[in-house]
């Protein structure tokens, strides 16, 4: 605005100072007062925190200008009631905007986007789970059995809401009857140490959180090599975060470690959805082993 109205550059930069005497303390001074005040806010109803944020805004700027006219005399042409009313009209645009992207753009958005993730992982790992059956019915039907068994506890756990957050102690037990699927299939090559009894058994995580990282872990970890391998899945509470790391051995091709990515990739846009940045996901590779390091604030409470 300075820019527009200023005859030069000069003039621009006088003038750019000037209102940022004049707009600059009113907007820090607003956001402190929103902070002071946010607990209150939370606890009235929308009109009412629109109307209580849109007089406190008034009255800092009525508050600061008729300071600057004490100390400064003469020397602000603006009139009262023409800052007050620009001070409303900002700041009831700006809180408009936020509530229509707040109600109709970013849940709509986070929804759709996590069921559109949650349903580009389900028929991947259903797939390799009843390929996994298929192999034992006419060798070991009663093994077979066992494995449908546990392939029916998995089925509810998918097919669960996308937007619900589960237990950590769900999720453990998922991870574990699909790992219990795997070891028919492969026998004494897979072997899973499971270090989870420190961790928040209630803490509340996305689904299918875990059981895509043990069965990445099986898939480029333990299938390539014929003699299998030992994968192990560590799990604690840390500076009030649930702390899960997963690891596996690098075998000597490296394109099959690279298929690690979809999956990552899917969990740690999740995690981004559900937790924003709070949570995150990390992939190193250390003594030859490939590690998942999985990192998520506690929040505690029923699955929501």
């Amino acid at each position: 605005m300075t820019v527009v109205i200023a005859p030069d550059l000069a003039g621009a930069f006088a003038q750019f100072t000037a209102q940022g005497l004049l707009y600059e303390p009113a907007i820090l001074l607003s956001l402190l007062a929103l902070y002071v005040w946010a607990p209150l806010i939370r606890r009235i109803s929308y009109g009412a925190g629109v109307a209580f944020i849109l007089v406190m805004v008034v009255v800092i700027v009525l508050v600061l200008q008729l300071g600057l006219r004490m100390l400064l005399p003469g020397q602000l042409p603006e009139s009262l009631l023409r800052n007050a009313l620009l001070a409303v009209m900002v700041s009831g645009t700006l809180l408009a905007y936020l509530n229509w992207r707040h109600l109709r753009l970013s849940p709509s958005l986070a929804e759709s986007r996590l069921m559109a993730l949650q349903a580009r992982i389900r028929p991947h790992f259903l797939f390799n789970t009843l390929n996994s059956v298929l192999g034992l019915i006419r060798e070991d039907p009663k093994r077979a059995e066992a494995m449908l068994e546990n392939l029916a506890d998995l089925f509810r756990a998918v097919m669960a809401d996308s937007r619900a957050l589960v237990p950590f102690s769900q999720e453990l037990e998922l991870a574990k009857a699909y790992v219990a699927i795997e070891e028919i299939r492969f026998g004494t090559r897979l072997r899973v140490h499971w270090s989870c009894d420190v961790a928040p058994a209630d803490a509340l995580v996305p689904p299918l959180l875990l059981q895509p990282l043990v069965e990445n872990a099986v898939l480029h970890g333990v299938a390539p090599l014929e003699a299998g391998a030992q994968i192990s899945v560590e799990a604690y509470e840390d500076d009030h975060s649930l702390v899960i790391f997963v690891h596996n051995p690098v075998p000597g091709d490296t394109k099959t470690s690279e298929g690690n990515r979809i999956a990552l990739d899917n969990i740690r846009e999740r995690l981004a959805l559900h937790f924003d940045v709070e949570a995150r996901l990390k992939v190193d590779v250390v003594n030859g082993e490939f590690v998942v390091s999985v990192r998520i604030p506690i929040k505690r409470g029923r699955a929501t």
